[in-house]
């Protein structure tokens, strides 16, 4: 770490500090707290907004997707970008503002339980945000503590300390309006971040067109790992299909690709957004439909700038890596196999002579070596056989050169290049690489930026739901205070988390979390902003059965989310539920798929067969929504 570095990190620290002290010096009430007194500047807001929804995990973590399943991510830019920004802006965003300034609402529980006149609505809204968004928190503080790590050579549990502290030092004190103000400088620190790192890897690429046809010209190059669940090259979307029931383990998982992409990753936080609780009360920090509609394009450009560049950054950083990567090493001998594991992930092994032949299948797909000082008793490190490998006698005399046809996808944490590895090292490794040195100065700005304005805003979340939603249901007190305490509440279990789960979480829990609210809120929200007839049953009744379906999809239908929890294996005997007659697709689709429709479908039909909600309450609720 040199003394520029060092002193960047510091200065922006000091401006994030008084941008902190604005805001506390002009929250004088809980509206200031809670809401800005509904009088942010258009900009700010959507930079907030772009920035809180934004994180490490779409930078780094679905960038790094992004170079594993190719440009098919750029599909989510799109819905971020028109179901996020426009839709949720002009469309939605309007007429939440509208109720929730007419309503007297602070925050999404509160907005929730005045329309439908129920406190158990907004109690159980609170509930799922303090329960399930410290886990979102938790994988967030994660990336942005590994990233201070390894950055500043720092044990792992002093950087998730420190981390977690900066950040609540200025949301405690400042409220939404500190949370604001330090959004809109790390929003904009993220957007001169990645529009250098967009033209300067088109510029090292040799331009787009040229970058996008080498890219398009690997495809030859796909594992048959990926090709055998329907990748078609980085350029193409996924081979779509829908498996049938009883087909072969060959056919069975050829369409996998396509639902993993479409519903777990576009869907899953592409529609989800619509229903994130620190989105929506942005909403409610303007003060006309006019600053709603001119920042739309301020987070239209923002979005795309973050997750467009990343996903294509992401998928052409296989060029580069193709082009430059070598390894230099020992090639071992032929006849010493090593197990990389069913996942890539799991540490070497040697291959025993008694193996089943489907592990020394898999041993024979990569090449073992040793890197000059590596301990000969350890396992050798491996590197994936592709079409395009080579093994050449280097300068180095008895050391062999390797070049794998893609290491870009990925280096594991025990430095082996597999295709199934540590893909948040990816868009790092790539900047470390390709970039100028100098650009790592921005870049770690940038991250810790996505990192700290998206943890900022969760706190606030967290702390409102306890203080505000939930304590104050049952007892009166300080509106702020109670946030306060709340934010110190969620952070001691964010933090509590983060010491004790390890491995790659971050995507997984940001796609659970984006399940989970959209399945829960998403009908009785939007539904609730247009039609008067629901009631408090018929949203009650959507909300729960939403919130069940989902949860129960995750733990016992979706193979790679039933099998992490292990819930299905201890309750069933076996990691998902299934069976003869069922089509193998159906354990890839997302949890959201399901809860949704059956949240809405719930909510239609108790609202058709139950009488309407009292006429008065609903004509009071649209009363500003009906006006410009």
């Amino acid at each position: 770490m040199d003394f520029l570095t060092i002193s960047m990190v510091v200065l922006y620290l000091m401006v994030v500090v008084w941008l902190a002290y604005k805001g506390y010096k002009g929250t004088r009430s809980a509206a200031d707290y809670l809401v800005a007194g509904r009088n942010t500047h258009p900009v700010i807001m959507a930079l907030s907004y772009g920035a809180t929804f934004i994180s490490t995990s779409a930078i780094v973590g679905f960038g790094g997707v992004a170079a594993n399943f190719g440009m098919s991510l750029l599909w989510l830019s799109f819905l971020n970008i028109f179901v996020g920004i426009f839709l949720a802006f002009v469309v939605f965003g309007g007429r939440t503002r509208r109720m929730g300034h007419h309503l007297g609402a602070h925050t999404f529980p509160e907005f929730l339980s005045k329309r439908y006149n129920s406190r158990f609505v907004h109690v159980f809204a609170a509930l799922i945000i303090f329960v399930f968004m410290p886990l979102y928190a938790m994988a967030v503080l994660r990336g942005g503590a590994e990233f201070i790590a390894t950055t500043f050579d720092i044990p792992m549990q002093v950087a998730l300390l420190i981390f977690a502290l900066v950040v609540v030092a200025y949301v405690i004190p400042s409220g939404i309006k500190g949370v604001l103000f330090t959004d809109a400088l790390q929003g904009a620190i993220m957007a001169v971040g990645m529009v250098f790192l967009f033209g300067w890897t088109y510029w090292q690429l040799g331009g787009v067109m040229s970058a996008h046809a080498q890219l398009t010209e690997m495809k030859n190059m796909v594992p048959a790992s990926l090709q055998a669940i329907g990748h078609q090259g980085w350029t193409s979307m996924p081979k779509f299909g829908w498996a049938a029931a009883g087909a072969d383990a060959a056919s069975a998982h050829q369409y996998d690709l396509w639902w993993i992409v479409v519903t777990t990753i576009v869907m899953g936080v592409g529609i989800g957004v619509l229903a994130q609780p620190q989105l929506v009360v942005r909403f409610m920090t303007v003060k006309s439909q006019q600053d709603l509609n001119r920042a739309v394009v301020a987070g239209g450009v923002f979005i795309y700038l973050m997750v467009g560049v990343a996903f294509t950054v992401g998928a052409l950083s296989n060029v580069y890596f193709f082009q430059q990567e070598r390894i230099v090493g020992k090639v071992v001998d032929d006849h010493v196999l090593m197990d990389p594991g069913a996942s890539g992930n799991d540490p070497l092994k040697p291959v025993p002579d008694d193996a089943p032949d489907e592990v020394k299948q898999r041993a024979k797909a990569f090449v073992a070596y040793r890197l000059p000082g590596d301990n000969p008793i350890a396992p050798p490190r491996l590197v994936l056989k592709t079409p395009n490998l080579k093994i050449e006698k280097g300068a180095e005399g008895e050391w062999d050169v390797i070049r794998p046809g893609l290491i870009a996808v990925a280096r594991t944490i025990n430095g082996a290049t597999t295709m199934k590895g540590n893909v948040d090292q990816i868009i790092p490794v790539f900047v470390q690489g390709a970039l100028p040195r100098w650009f790592g100065i921005i870049f770690l700005l940038t991250l810790l930026s996505a990192a700290m304005s998206t943890l900022s805003g969760q706190m606030h979340t967290i702390g409102a739901a306890l203080g505000r939603d939930l304590f104050e249901q049952f007892r009166q007190g300080n509106s702020v205070l109670l946030t306060r305490i709340g934010i110190c509440v969620g952070l001691l279990v964010s933090l509590g988390m983060g010491y004790v789960v390890s491995g790659n979480v971050i995507a997984v829990a940001t796609a659970a979390f984006f399940g989970i609210c959209a399945s829960s809120f998403m009908p009785a929200y939007l539904l609730g902003l247009y039609w008067k007839r629901p009631n408090a049953r018929a949203a009650i009744a959507s909300m729960v059965a939403g919130f069940v379906a989902n949860v129960f999809w995750m733990t016992f239908v979706n193979a790679k989310t039933a099998g992490a929890l292990g819930i299905c294996m201890r309750v069933f005997g076996k990691p998902f539920l299934a069976s003869p007659g069922w089509s193998a697709t159906w354990n890839v689709v997302d949890p959201l798929v399901v809860g949704i429709p059956v949240a809405l479908v719930v909510l239609v039909a108790w609202s058709l067969v139950d009488r309407p909600m009292d006429r008065a309450h609903a004509d009071y609720c649209f009363g500003a929504v009906q006006k410009a």
